[in-house]
């Protein structure tokens, strides 16, 4: 009787860690799908309100999870200001007034050029894969394709600004096509959906992004790609706080 006891307790664990395994590799491929090793897209972001709405030009290169750099390219008064992370350090160039600012971790939640991105959704401080745990939870249909719903619980360790996080992952080719962002005290504050999928530089991705807060009706923030490729080489060294004031 002990032995069978033990044997069932055995075969929950390996299970529980298969699924863990497996739920993990599926945020990394559809992860990889978006990032790359290195890449390059051009964007528009549209702010919406209920009154107004406001757009703006950038244009994005990251590496590996280390590097980052956006480049703002419209309206005008907003053009050329950057935005710079190397590894756990993320600056602010604003040419209007030749100065670089330094954002500090407590401002990673803060709204990035007053949308519903966070400082974090845009240059990605932390991880999906490196700095959460993963547990696949279910399936679902979710816009007529088979998805796996996966659950994100940061690591005891991890400096991460969400308490909890639910992707939605197509079964077939590894296309996010939701996510749900909760507090540390398990309240819904944004939730993402992707869309208008299409090839854009050799993959199949969603290209059109809508960021919607929980608690504000008739807000949310659209960002489209129009132009992305990746893996390409690029050195470590564009990354930088000279590069940040004249790249174009």
């Amino acid at each position: 009787m002990i032995r069978v006891v033990l044997a069932i307790f055995l075969v929950g664990i390996l299970a529980r860690t298969s699924s863990a395994q497996d739920a993990t590799e599926i945020v990394r491929r559809a992860d990889q799908l978006l990032r790359g090793t290195t890449s390059y897209a051009e964007l528009t972001m549209r702010i919406v309100r209920p009154d107004w709405s406001r757009e703006v030009s950038l244009k994005s290169w990251s590496k590996d999870y280390d590097f980052a750099l956006i480049l703002i390219t419209a309206p005008a008064r907003d053009k050329g200001a950057t935005f710079l992370k190397r590894k756990t350090e993320i600056w602010n160039w604003l040419p209007s007034v030749e100065k670089v600012i330094k954002i500090p971790p407590s401002m990673m939640m803060q709204s990035w050029m007053g949308s519903d991105f966070t400082n974090d959704d845009l240059v990605r401080e932390s991880s999906v894969v490196h700095d959460y745990t993963h547990t696949l939870i279910g399936d679902t249909i979710l816009d007529d394709r088979e998805c796996w719903k996966i659950e994100l619980i940061p690591k005891p360790e991890a400096a991460v600004v969400w308490g909890r996080i639910y992707v939605w992952i197509t079964k077939e080719d590894d296309l996010e096509l939701r996510a749900e962002y909760y507090d540390e005290q398990d309240e819904l504050i944004n939730t993402m959906t992707l869309s208008n999928i299409r090839e854009l530089g050799g993959r199949v991705i969603p290209t059109y992004f809508r960021m919607i807060p929980a608690d504000k009706p008739n807000h949310y923030t659209e960002m489209e790609y129009h132009t992305a490729n990746w893996d390409f080489p690029i050195e470590d060294s564009f990354f930088s706080e000279q590069n940040m004031k004249r790249v174009q």
